[in-house]
């Protein structure tokens, strides 16, 4: 007989970030191999990335691997993208192992929110993930639940 697994929720908090008076972006607090990492929760973006920059805080530098494929998105379509595995990402209760992720410069993305007064942000959280953990956003509780 098959044992099920255990499905693992979490509510993960998100802050609304105000941009100028008419929108939001949504930021979340995630936890790349042990340390707390803010990123911007992006439901159009197909793939969670990270700054190729920031990332350094979190993982070691030679653990990168430049990719010769230009990356579309985020304002652009000829940036050049880095793979990197990130060896544990967690968010909320959910814990991912051996995460295969991609790097982009996102100086652009964090210039526009020093500009707006607010933090950096170490990376996007995408639809690739969203979609593996069934994510649900509440806007009224500023609040995303996952199921994995």
């Amino acid at each position: 007989m098959k044992k099920k697994s255990k499905k693992t929720a979490a509510t993960i908090p998100l802050k609304k970030l105000a941009i100028e008076s008419d929108g939001y972006h949504l930021m979340a607090i995630i936890i790349i191999n042990r340390k707390k990492a803010k990123v911007i929760v992006d439901t159009g973006a197909s793939r969670t990335v990270f700054d190729k920059e920031r990332i350094k805080h979190f993982v070691k530098a030679k653990s990168t691997v430049i990719k010769d494929k230009l990356s579309t998105g985020l304002g652009t379509n000829s940036m050049k993208s880095h793979q990197l595995l990130i060896r544990s990402l967690q968010l909320g209760k959910i814990k991912v192992k051996d995460y295969p992720t991609v790097l982009l410069d996102l100086s652009h993305v964090n210039h526009s929110y020093t500009q707006l007064g607010m933090d950096a942000v170490d990376g996007v959280l995408g639809s690739d993930l969203m979609h593996r953990f069934n994510a649900v956003i509440d806007f009224k509780k500023n609040e995303m639940k996952l199921r994995g």
